[in-house]
C-alpha cells in the first residue's frame, strides 16, 4: 500500500504531499526529501545524452526498514515520489510504473488548468482538479 505521495518542482519543493497515516507526516516529508538525492544521483548517472526520453521512470530508489521509496521524472523535471509499505511483497514494478503513470496523467490536467499557476502548491483552490488528482492518490494506495 502506498504510504505517501508526492510531486516535487524541479527546483525540489513539494507541489502535493499527502500521506496516509497522518501521524507520521513528519517522517514522509523527510524520507521524500532524502529521497531526492537518489533522484538527482540517477538522473545524473543516466547522462544527457543516454537518458532515454521515453523512460521517466527511475524505480526502486532506496528500501528502509518499514518502507520502500520509488521514483519517477518527467521530462520537465518534476518529480514524483511514492512511498510503499515493504510488507506487500506482492508489489510488482510494473504496477508502480502503471500507477506512476496515471499521477503523471493526473498532474498533467492540473497544468492545463487556466487558473493553475505552474509552480504554485496543488491545492484546494481548483478544487475539481485537485479531487480527481486526490482521487487517483487513493486509488494508488487502495492498490498497492
Amino acid at each position: 500500500m502506498a504510504v505517501c505521495v508526492a510531486v516535487i518542482a524541479k527546483e525540489n519543493y513539494p507541489l502535493y504531499i499527502r500521506s496516509t497515516p497522518t501521524e507520521n507526516q513528519l517522517k514522509f516529508h523527510y524520507t521524500v526529501h532524502t529521497s531526492l538525492d537518489v533522484v538527482d544521483e540517477k538522473i545524473s548517472a543516466m547522462g544527457k545524452a543516454v537518458m532515454d526520453q521515453r523512460e521517466l521512470y527511475l524505480g526502486l530508489l532506496y528500501p528502509t526498514e518499514d518502507y520502500k521509496v520509488y521514483g519517477y521524472v518527467t521530462n520537465s523535471k518534476v518529480k514524483f515520489v511514492m512511498v510503499v509499505d515493504s510488507s506487500n511483497t506482492s508489489l510488482r514494478d510494473n504496477e508502480i510504473r502503471s500507477m506512476f503513470r496515471k499521477l503523471h496523467n493526473s498532474y498533467t490536467d492540473v497544468m492545463c488548468n487556466p487558473f493553475y499557476n505552474p509552480g504554485d502548491p496543488i491545492q484546494s483552490s481548483i478544487l475539481s482538479l485537485v479531487t480527481c488528482f486526490s482521487a487517483i492518490v487513493k486509488q494508488c494506495s487502495a492498490l498497492l
